[in-house]
């Protein structure tokens, strides 16, 4: 079992606050992400999960443990780090030996412990290859060997893919996918990739300035931001977020003219932020037609899709997927319509999520 409570989690180096009263309920056996900006404290309370920093305020529980003041050698929790931290002038297995022997295991258990892992991890030919010898995926596969050879009940990955090009990122994250699935514990990976977040974990915690910004499933970040900041963090392209007024049935932008409205919000606020994704929208070549009007600024081709860059008339650029492969020019005057019942509708003040 490895169920972890952090109720209140605070951190400050000296006068500095990182983070400002995290609460997170994580179950036995979840994949969870940690997601935000640089400098949003995503990676400093992962240490302080791992027991690398000290907690400022707050308690931090696993398994009803209180865990605040438990050295991290006794905390049951493997951290994998994004430089690798391989030692050079050890072999791929002394390197997942290393950790194993400073927790007193005999070798015949150190052994049959790596021979597991590289079993998992498909590392059986470069037992005897230094780091040096290695790719960097298969130096992270050794990082996250040496990892698991301790049995941690929770396993840790801080950016693990970072330092990799674009296809092999894609290959270690279906292994990553696929060994959290075989070893059946818990996971909280950090990253700054939403792509990376939405594909692998079962809940995310969107993190911003400290806070947490919204906590659960991919589909429901996606199909339910709390905010404006979690509906333009989740989603590539990004959610465009235009600011509105609502007159009767339509809501008019500055500049751009008004579409109908769609399922209109419980609030009465006259001044709206609607929310945009790129399959919400349909550029058309037809100044006359009903939406918001604007001109091209550049189209994207990518083979099963198109994404045509749109300046509307109050100076938000919106991006519109367009499956038919439309290609216009840049400055060709266009006309935006927007499907109603796929609006997000925020607060102009609060930038939070109006109830339908």
């Amino acid at each position: 079992m490895a169920r972890m409570t952090l109720s209140g989690i605070k951190k400050s180096f000296n006068a500095v606050d990182v983070l400002h009263g995290i609460d997170l309920e994580i179950s036995d056996k979840e994949f969870i992400v940690f997601v935000g900006p640089s400098g949003c404290g995503k990676s400093t309370l992962l240490r302080l999960i791992a027991g690398l920093d000290t907690i400022s305020a707050g308690e931090f529980r696993v398994d009803d443990r209180r865990m605040n003041d438990v050295v991290p050698s006794r905390r049951g929790i493997a951290m994998v780090f994004q430089s690798y931290a391989l030692y050079p002038h050890m072999d791929v297995y002394e390197n997942m030996a290393f950790g194993a022997r400073l927790m007193g295991l005999d070798k015949a258990e150190i052994d049959r412990r790596i021979d597991e892992a590289a079993r998992m991890l498909r590392l059986e030919p470069l037992l005897k290859r230094k780091p040096r010898e290695l790719s960097g995926g298969q130096r992270q596969r050794v990082a996250i060997g040496r990892a698991l050879v301790r049995k941690p009940k929770v396993l840790l990955l801080d950016e693990p893919l970072s330092n990799l090009d674009a296809a092999l990122r894609s290959d270690v994250r279906l292994e990553i996918a696929r060994l959290h699935r075989e070893i059946g514990g818990t996971t909280i990976y950090v990253t700054h990739d939403q792509v990376e977040a939405m594909t692998l974990a079962d809940r995310i915690v969107v993190m911003n300035n400290g806070r947490v910004e919204q906590f659960g499933s991919p589909r429901e970040l996606y199909e339910k931001p709390a905010n404006t900041f979690v509906a333009t963090f989740i989603g590539s392209p990004r959610m465009a977020l235009l600011d509105v007024e609502r007159d009767g049935s339509r809501l008019g932008l500055a500049g751009s003219g008004s579409v109908a409205i769609g399922r209109p919000p419980a609030s009465d606020e006259r001044e709206l932020v609607i929310g945009v994704r790129p399959d919400a929208l349909t550029v058309l070549a037809d100044e006359t037609a009903d939406g918001f009007r604007g001109n091209v600024v550049y189209t994207e081709y990518l083979g099963d899709n198109t994404y045509v860059y749109v300046r509307l008339g109050d100076g938000t650029l919106v991006s519109v997927r367009s499956p038919d492969g439309i290609d216009l020019r840049p400055d060709t005057p266009v006309t935006v319509n927007v499907a109603p019942e796929a609006v997000h509708y925020f607060s102009r003040t609060t930038r939070e999520r109006l109830a339908a």
